[in-house]
């Protein structure tokens, strides 16, 4: 509440700053600005010329195509457009306010032999340019774009969200993505076109749930290789671009709140708290205690046991969760945007903007269990079941500064700043049994987790003439992850005389265990890109070159500390965890607790330095047919040194050099159809963490994990077409198929071993193999006449296979040598329907989510593969305005809240529900 009474102050300051600037109201001259586009390609074209009709009032396109018309009068104009090479066009019914800029862009088509002029409406000619139908049919590549004007109108929150309703793409623990059923590692991701550092500590993956929906302009997911991209591209390229400036200037405010399924007001288990949680900045009292950081991992040392105890009195005696009351979900944002004169007339765009949200999720009627051999062959059994709750506190704000200013009419600079940051606190409460044992046991987790990610680009294009054309960028950005002080603790539950007591297992390095996690990765990124655009045989053909240099730093660090009581007797393993630990056993000359380091810690550094170079052409072969071609070189140098907690520090040094050819073909059939053909070859490098040869442990019924030093990178080759149909504005039918071959691949599998414990490792498999067919349909019911006007239905499908040969030296001991790659889903179903009220000012949207079930881990021999099964989803949202400048917004998602469930065999791994949400909120744009 408070940081909203703040917003609103801040909205009436800002409100109140606006009605007193200046206005040009009354002048009788207005602006005209915008971009002048080709409609083949979709880039800007420089040396334009645009001219109001029937005025002296003209302008010559600069940098990317952009133009500027000043003291245009007021009321309804007409602009000729005209550039060598294309067909001139007029553009009418333009409607010129003094007070406020009128931003118009307009796309020009090449010259037939037959030159006459095109003339459109102006408001048929913005809707041909500002939809996310128009990005996926000029663009050389298979794209497919969700745009702020999608978002707005959809009830997503994040950038997680948004992304899966494109086709073939699926979103794995809320934030990973995966495209065509490949893994996460097959998908990278960038921000304003560079890459972001990853805040996970065994991935280089970007969890899109860290970027806040309010924040973003556009998601475009790029499914085909071109030498102009980076080079570890293989499922898709996801880029997102953070919101642009406005023409003119404007300001609003959002404010929302919700009820969550079963959680909102609701007693629930809470994490115990030092301050700062609730913003994803925690104190200091979680840090890893200075006693235990100096002692490292305890090697060489001859600890007494009153050195011990100190170690120990060093922890929070926090081990059990509370209960609270949940609160309702909220959320608030603030954006301030324009383009004003600030130094000499000089015109500098900018948007400020900032967001928060918080909520609380839970997992109810949580279970997990291991599937063991079942009494017959090829059966299993259910073993370690536990079932309870897992409540969780969530926090996401973001803020961004964009700053764009044009000099002379050929060069454009920019700024892009954002950071956001984001925390959950868990609390998990479980009760079951270790079959092994066989004891009955509670267990109780808390974890906290606080990730940020930074990043700064200053950017340049400049227009050299009408034919050249430069673009670069500097990007430093990091990210940070941190998990302080979790806690597990684990009770034998014993029944005695009909009462159940708890007891804590005081001899198992899982029964009480302190664990500190830290990451840190930061990057710097520089690109350079030179395009020459040559006519020839009546055509416009361009030729592109560019490089990029890269430099990366990872620092991981994760220490783990067991407690144990060997001598304990029950007297004392019945206590309270907080009783146990709260000063009386280690006091002076108490010799009860021990402590010591577990296998489960490590750190890993990692340096990793990419320079690249491309050379790429785009050829207008005939009037219908384009192709492109080229090759991309990229040398990568990678170095990882490696410690366990236990064990002696390793280092892996890599240098990959690879040479990535590409070719495309754009064939126009009609007007609005196309066919594309695309052949290139990409990579996937092994992350960071996998290359490190050391063991880790999960604290409870974990397996060993090991890295693999030999891991050799991935090539892909790439196969695609499409055939695409674009009957009006608004309406596209599209069918793709695709061809994946790796070599090498990287899996996580199992290996062999003579005794219990499994170890999971990674190794290169011999080869796999993906392919499938997308089809895309978009249409507007108009032509069920006047009631069918409002309403566009839409739908996505993909449906996929693949195989991987694991080969027989692996030492792996998986189920079958082949079979699906992990993560792939045979198929994915978006669709929808949605109203747009003939003013525009209502909205309302119904979207269906649909993915098959995909192996969410390789099953080791003799069980079967681990399945994550199939699961319905339904979301809905609601927009109106009550005035001018205030709209309503209603959301409602997971409307069937079907079961979160994976299952190995008969035996159910894991399964829970998320409950459904409802969120109302008002937006205020004055």
């Amino acid at each position: 509440m408070r940081i909203a009474m703040r917003s609103i102050a801040l909205a009436c300051l800002l409100t109140s700053w606006s009605a007193s600037a200046p206005a040009q109201a009354g002048t009788g001259r207005g602006r005209i600005v915008g971009k002048i586009l080709d409609g083949t390609t979709g880039q800007g074209l420089a040396d334009a010329t645009i001219q109001v009709d029937g005025t002296g009032v003209a302008a010559q396109s600069g940098v990317d195509g952009r133009y500027t018309l000043t003291g245009v009068p007021d009321g309804v104009v007409t602009l000729n457009v005209r550039r060598i090479g294309f067909a001139a066009k007029r553009v009418t019914d333009i409607r010129v306010d003094g007070s406020r800029p009128v931003n118009q862009d307009v796309t020009l088509t090449e010259a037939s032999f037959t030159l006459t002029t095109v003339q459109v409406t102006a408001e048929a000619e913005k809707g041909s340019v500002s939809e996310a139908l128009d990005q996926q049919k000029v663009s050389m590549n298979v794209v497919s774009a969700v745009t702020a004007e999608q978002i707005a109108k959809s009830p997503d929150g994040n950038a997680a969200q948004t992304v899966q309703r494109v086709s073939g793409v699926t979103v794995q623990d809320g934030k990973f993505v995966f495209v065509r059923g490949l893994g996460e590692r097959y998908t990278t991701s960038e921000l304003n076109g560079a890459r972001v550092p990853s805040p996970e500590p065994e991935k280089r993956v970007v969890p899109l749930d860290m970027f806040p929906a309010g924040l973003l302009q556009t998601i475009t997911t790029t499914k085909t290789f071109t030498p102009d991209q980076q080079g570890d591209f293989s499922g898709a390229l996801v880029d997102i671009k953070t919101r642009e400036f406005p023409t003119r200037r404007a300001f609003s405010l959002q404010l929302n709140s919700g009820y969550a399924g079963g959680a909102t007001g609701a007693s629930l288990w809470s994490a115990q708290t030092v301050g700062g949680e609730q913003f994803a900045m925690a104190g200091s009292r979680r840090d890893l205690p200075k006693a235990l950081r100096e002692v490292g991992n305890f090697q060489g040392l001859n600890l007494s046991q009153a050195d011990k105890n100190l170690l120990i009195s060093q922890f929070r005696d926090a081990w059990t969760p509370g209960t609270t009351t949940a609160p309702p979900i909220a959320a608030a944002s603030l954006s301030l945007g324009g383009n004003d004169p600030v130094l000499f007339g000089h015109r500098l765009g900018y948007l400020l903007s900032g967001s928060f949200s918080s909520a609380t999720d839970l997992k109810d009627g949580q279970v997990r269990a291991l599937a063991d051999r079942g009494n017959t062959p090829g059966s299993t059994k259910e073993i370690d079941r536990f079932t309870g709750t897992t409540a969780s506190q969530g926090v996401l704000w973001g803020g961004l500064l964009n700053l764009s200013t044009l000099v002379g009419e050929g060069s454009r600079f920019t700024f892009n700043g954002m950071y956001n940051r984001t925390a959950d606190n868990d609390a998990r409460v479980e009760t079951g049994n270790f079959e092994n044992e066989g004891i009955d046991a509670k267990i109780t987790r808390m974890q906290y987790v606080e990730r940020s990610v930074r990043s700064a680009q200053l950017a340049g294009e400049h227009q050299l003439g009408a034919r050249q054309r430069i673009d670069w960028a500097a990007t430093a950005s990091g990210v940070t992850r941190n998990e302080p002080d979790r806690s597990e603790f684990v009770q034998q539950i014993v029944r005695e005389g009909g009462t159940d007591l708890l007891r804590w297992i005081n001899t198992s390095n899982g029964g009480a265990v302190r664990t500190f996690s830290s990451l840190d990765e930061q990057s710097a990124e520089g690109r350079a890109n030179w395009q020459l655009t040559v006519p020839a045989g009546g055509r416009e053909h361009t030729v592109k070159v560019g490089g990029l240099a890269r430099s990366t730093t990872r620092n991981a660090d994760t220490r783990a500390y067991a407690i144990t009581a060997p001598g304990a007797d029950n007297d004392v393993r019945e206590l309270a965890p907080e009783q146990i630990f709260d000063g009386r056993f280690t006091a002076p000359g108490q010799s009860v607790l021990d402590i010591g380091p577990i296998a489960e810690g490590g750190s890993y550094t990692a340096d990793d330095r990419l320079a690249a170079g491309y050379a790429m052409a785009e050829v207008a072969l005939t009037g219908r047919l384009r192709l492109v071609g080229g090759a991309r070189y990229e040398s990568d140098h990678l170095v990882v040194h490696a410690a366990s907690t236990l064990g002696a520090p390793v280092t892996t040094d890599k240098q990959w050099n690879d040479v990535l050819p590409s070719l495309a073909l754009n064939v126009r059939l009609t007007e609005g159809q196309q066919l594309r053909f695309s052949a290139s070859r990409t990579l996937a490098r092994p992350e960071y963490r996998e290359l490190s040869p050391i063991t880790s442990r999960d604290v409870l019924n974990g397996d060993d994990t090991q890295g693999n030093d030999a891991l050799q990178r991935t090539r892909i080759v790439n196969l695609d077409s499409r055939w695409e149909w674009y009957p009006s504005l608004d309406d596209v039918v599209s069918i793709a198929a695709f061809v994946k071959q790796f070599d090498k691949p990287i899996e996580r599998v199992y290996r062999s071993a003579g005794s219990g414990t499994r170890t999971v490792f990674y190794t290169n498999a011999d080869r796999a193999d993906n392919y499938g067919v997308e089809v895309e349909y978009r249409k507007n019911l108009s032509f069920l006449g006047r009631i069918g006007d409002p309403y566009t239905v839409f739908t996505n499908v993909t449906v996929m296979e693949s195989q991987i040969t694991l080969g027989r030296d692996t030492k792996a001991s998986a189920t079958n040598l082949k079979r699906r790659m992990v993560g792939q889903a045979p198929y994915v179903i978006n669709a929808g329907v949605q109203y747009v009220s003939r003013g525009g000012g209502t909205s309302a949207t119904f979207l269906y989510n649909r993915v098959g079930a995909r192996i969410d881990a390789a099953g080791d021999s003799p069980l079967p593969d681990v399945i994550e099964l199939p699961r319905d989803v339904c979301d809905a949202a609601l927009r109106f305005g009550v005035t001018n400048d205030v709209t309503v917004r209603l959301d409602a998602k997971n409307l069937l809240d079907a079961a979160y469930r994976t299952v190995q065999g008969t035996v159910t791994r894991e399964s829970y529900r998320a409950g459904r949400t409802f969120q109302a909120g008002l937006v205020w744009r004055p």
